[in-house]
């Protein structure tokens, strides 16, 4: 089990025991995670949940909009989409409260040995740029390296701004080029001009290195943590 169901909550039996006993099984796979040092998706999937739980429990509102609905009897003989609620009950409203209780301090839990995870992964990654930066800095290139090999995976990445937040928020999108050795006559700065020469459409890109002291899972821990170290470089830079 990767993921719970965005709706899982309210999704199938609606039963404390039944939703502790599927709980379990996802906590422990997290844990299992962590232990192997591996951050997602289980970290990003923590955090929709807990925020989503968060709001449910402030706006109970919200529980009955994520019901499932069923066509009532009516509807069906007018053809049309007329919806009954099929949980209208207070001992399922209960029920879930009861879940809810259960689950937020797991959540939270986990959640803190996942950030305290991640914080020290990016204490052991530097980021810096690779030559002059560019004024541009919203697309462009992102080196990532980490021991002991020599390898240096090269990847183009390009930043989306969200302007619906009180502050911008930038995503960043990034697709794999190449892995290229890094030697005395292949240094970064010689990718990057080889970089140039090969994608004429960036004649001066903002070109950024992600180097890790320590080698980590790649595709689960480390790429997420440069990608999220670009982030705020290029928000530091703007």
């Amino acid at each position: 089990m990767d993921k719970l169901k965005d709706n899982w909550l309210t999704d199938g039996l609606i039963d404390f025991e039944y939703k502790k006993y599927h709980l379990l099984a996802y906590f422990k796979n997290v844990k299992e995670s962590f232990k192997r040092m591996e951050l997602y998706p289980f970290l990003s999937d923590m955090i929709f949940h807990y925020r989503n739980l968060l709001l449910i429990k402030e706006n109970k509102a919200l529980i009955r909009e994520s019901f499932p609905k069923e066509l009532t009897p009516e509807s069906l003989k007018n053809m049309v989409l007329n919806y009954r609620r099929i949980i209208d009950d207070d001992m399922i409203m209960r029920e879930i409260e009861s879940i809810m209780e259960y689950a937020l301090p797991q959540f939270k839990d986990s959640l803190e040995e996942g950030s305290f995870i991640y914080e020290y992964v990016e204490s052991k990654c530097e980021i810096s740029p690779v030559g002059l930066t560019s004024l541009y800095l919203d697309e462009g290139y992102l080196f990532v390296t980490q021991p002991p090999e020599k390898e240096t995976n090269v990847y183009r990445y390009q930043a989306t701004i969200f302007n619906q937040s009180p502050e911008p928020l930038r995503a960043i999108h990034t697709e794999f080029l190449l892995t290229a050795e890094r030697s005395l006559g292949n240094t970064y700065e010689n990718m990057k001009l080889s970089l140039i020469r090969q994608y004429a459409e960036l004649p001066n890109p903002s070109v950024y290195l992600v180097s890790s002291k320590v080698k980590f899972p790649y595709v689960q821990t480390l790429m997420p943590v440069a990608k999220r170290l670009l982030v705020k470089q290029i928000t530091k830079a703007a």
